[in-house]
């Protein structure tokens, strides 16, 4: 299953529950993203010709990341650009997430080993704004949009 989780029409994460399988290759990102979710369903045998990459000059302005959740189950919280808290979803081992708008925090429910891919250079503090996590009291897993 793929979960695009939006906010007034604004794409805050892209979801890839690790139980999606299709034939084929399939992207769920639009092309202006500045990071790209794909899959890949190719047979035995299937053959990727080798190439190269050719240099073409990117600007990046917002840090997008993709997380594949190794092990353990995760717990993210979606926020809007004002920093309030909209909804929550459950990660489970398998699962991947690209985050694209909007902020996020994370609490683990279980021992969790997460792979993370994001653009660098790392800017170091000066890349995100930190604030306080919602009250877990207001916890929402409904929809959004």
């Amino acid at each position: 299953m793929i979960e695009n989780v939006l906010h007034l029409g604004i794409t805050l994460a892209v979801i890839l529950y690790a139980d999606f399988k299709k034939e084929g290759i399939h992207f769920f990102t639009s092309g202006e993203f500045s990071q790209q979710l794909g899959y890949m369903n190719r047979p035995q045998g299937y053959v990727i010709p080798p190439h190269v990459h050719n240099s073409v000059l990117r600007e990046v302005q917002f840090t997008k990341e993709v997380l594949f959740i190794k092990s353990g189950k995760v717990r993210v919280d979606f926020y809007d650009e004002e920093q309030n808290y909209l909804l929550s979803r459950i990660l489970n081992q398998g699962d991947v997430i690209l985050l694209a708008f909007g902020g996020h925090g994370f609490e683990m429910l279980e021992p969790s080993e997460i792979i993370e891919v994001k653009q660098g250079p790392y800017a170091g503090e000066a890349d995100k704004t930190r604030f306080a996590p919602c009250d877990p009291s207001k916890l929402c897993f409904g929809e959004e949009e």
